[in-house]
C-alpha cells in the first residue's frame, strides 16, 4: 500500500488579514492526501539542457549476426542488414593478428589484393563459423584517408544534392558534413563522432578547398558503420574501385 503525503494548508482568516492590512488570499484549512510516492516516481523527466556539456555516447554492443544465408565455405559475404557492406575472411597472419583469422569490412564485394588495402574500413574478429559481429571493430587509418579524399572530390564536383541544399541553407559560414547513420535534428549540431568534416560556404556555394576532416569522427559507433548521403556514397565507391584496380 502506498504511503500518502498530507500537506497542511495555512489558515489566515479574512478578519485577521484586514486588521493587518493584507488581502485575504487563503481562507480555508484542510489536510488533503496528495499523490502517492509512486506517482512522483513516474513524473516526466526534466527537459534536456541544450547548453550543458554533451554527454559522452558509449557504443552499445551490437547483436551477433547470423549469416546462415552465406555458404560455410564462402570467404566473402554481405551483411544481412546492409547489403552494401561486405565481410572478407582473412586467415592469419593478418594486419590484426598473427594467429587468429579476422573479417575485413569493406564496401567492395570483390576479392581484395592487399590485406591492408585502403578499401578495407577495418577488421573484426572471426568467431564461430557463420557468425560475425562488429564488436571489437578496429579502424583502418588508410581508409579514412581515402574517405576524406572521396568526399572532398564529391563536394568539389557537386555530386550530392543534399550537401548542395545544405550549403544554400547555410548561405555563409562553416557547414558540417554529417554521417547519415545519425542525422541531427534540424538546426542542431550532430555528435562529434558523427561529423565527418567541415567545409566553408560562401554565398551558398561550397568551397571544397577549405575541407577540414573532423579528428573525433569514428567509422563505427552504436548507430553502425559509416553511411554517406547518396551522391557522396556513389563517389566513395568509385574512388575505392579505382584504388583497388591500381594494385
Amino acid at each position: 500500500m502506498s504511503r500518502l503525503l498530507a500537506v497542511p494548508r495555512v489558515v489566515l482568516r479574512p478578519k485577521y488579514l484586514h486588521q493587518k492590512g493584507f488581502a485575504p488570499a487563503l481562507t480555508s484549512f484542510s489536510w488533503q492526501p496528495e499523490r502517492s510516492l509512486h506517482a512522483f516516481r513516474r513524473a516526466a523527466p526534466p527537459e534536456r539542457c541544450h547548453t550543458c556539456q554533451r554527454t559522452l555516447r558509449i557504443p552499445e554492443p551490437q547483436r551477433t549476426r547470423l549469416l546462415s544465408s552465406a555458404p560455410s565455405t564462402s570467404k566473402i559475404f554481405s551483411d544481412p542488414d546492409r547489403s552494401d557492406l561486405f565481410y572478407h575472411l582473412i586467415q592469419p597472419p593478418n594486419p590484426v593478428s598473427s594467429s587468429n583469422p579476422v573479417y575485413a569490412v569493406s564496401f567492395i564485394s570483390t576479392e581484395l589484393s592487399l590485406l591492408d588495402s585502403k578499401a578495407v574500413m577495418g577488421w573484426v574478429p572471426a568467431g564461430i563459423e557463420g557468425e560475425v559481429s562488429l564488436i571489437g571493430f578496429q579502424e583502418n587509418a588508410s581508409f579514412k584517408e581515402i574517405l576524406h579524399e572521396a568526399i572532398r572530390k564529391g563536394l568539389q564536383e557537386g555530386v550530392d544534392d543534399i550537401q548542395i541544399n545544405g550549403a544554400l541553407q547555410t548561405h555563409s559560414g562553416w557547414m558540417h558534413v554529417h554521417d547519415d547513420r545519425n542525422i541531427p535534428a534540424l538546426g542542431r549540431i550532430g555528435d562529434p563522432d558523427d561529423i565527418i568534416a567541415s567545409v566553408l560556404v560562401e554565398d551558398g556555394k561550397i568551397l571544397a578547398e577549405t575541407y577540414q576532416p573532423m579528428p573525433a569522427y569514428r567509422l563505427y559507433t552504436a548507430d553502425g558503420i559509416t553511411r554517406l548521403t547518396p551522391g557522396l556514397d556513389k563517389k566513395l565507391r568509385e574512388v575505392l574501385m579505382e584504388a583497388t584496380r591500381q594494385h
